[in-house]
């Protein structure tokens, strides 16, 4: 990832308690000896929460909306800075910041890490889940209005307890193991999104034209 030099002054200013990444990540199950079997999710009718309801998590627990990045020091909850790890990679966020609560942050952390788990429970080869948006301000949200007529002017990725995880998209992180097709990974990737979602951890929503999971904290 890069930053402006800007965005990193500003990022310094932001209070991080506990939100580091882990150098290292070692998958927290063995290998059974018979894979597990793939349960393909019904993603429209599992994953259909709609924007009010997020809005409200995002409300309840986030920080107030800011006008520009400047203000991200002056957040009115603290934020943790998201660095790739490997749970997960980030995307090139032109439109967004690598800002999270700290309860959205360790959702992130523990959707990667349990879709690494489940990899290795269905015999499947390692790979990463990519996050493709993160926290926005007013001002990225209007950038972004002018691509993409979803851009909500109530967008919930304004709270810092909103990401969007790519379905089409997973980073492999061992050419020389066996490739697994994407339609699976989103699968595996589904499996743990619902489990996490039944433990009312997270609102989902399955968009299709940004082809991604868009995911927000509740608690």
């Amino acid at each position: 990832m890069k930053y402006t030099n800007s965005l990193l002054l500003i990022i310094l200013l932001v209070v991080f308690a506990a939100c580091g990444s882990e150098e290292r990540y070692e998958p927290r199950v063995q290998r059974p000896e018979k894979a597990h079997r793939l349960k393909y999710v019904k993603f429209r009718s599992d994953f259909n929460d709609m924007n009010d309801t997020h809005l409200a998590a995002a409300q309840a627990i986030g920080i107030r909306p800011l006008v520009t990045r400047d203000e991200i020091g002056n957040a009115s909850r603290e934020l943790c800075f998201l660095d790739e790890t490997l749970a997960y990679e980030l995307e090139n966020l032109t439109h967004s910041s690598p800002l999270l609560v700290p309860e959205a942050a360790a959702l992130l952390k523990e959707i990667g890490e349990s879709f690494q788990d489940s990899l290795v429970m269905h015999h499947y080869s390692p790979y990463k889940i990519i996050v493709t948006s993160v926290l926005r301000t007013d001002e990225d949200v209007k950038k972004l209005s002018k691509r993409n007529i979803n851009a909500s002017k109530r967008s919930v990725h304004c709270y810092g307890t909103t990401f969007d995880i790519t379905y089409k998209r997973f980073y492999r992180v061992d050419d020389d193991e066996p490739e697994v097709s994407q339609a699976k990974l989103k699968a595996v990737l589904g499996e743990v999104l619902l489990d996490l979602k039944k433990q009312g951890r997270c609102y989902v929503k399955h968009e299709i034209k940004q082809a991604c999971f868009h995911i927000t904290a509740r608690n």
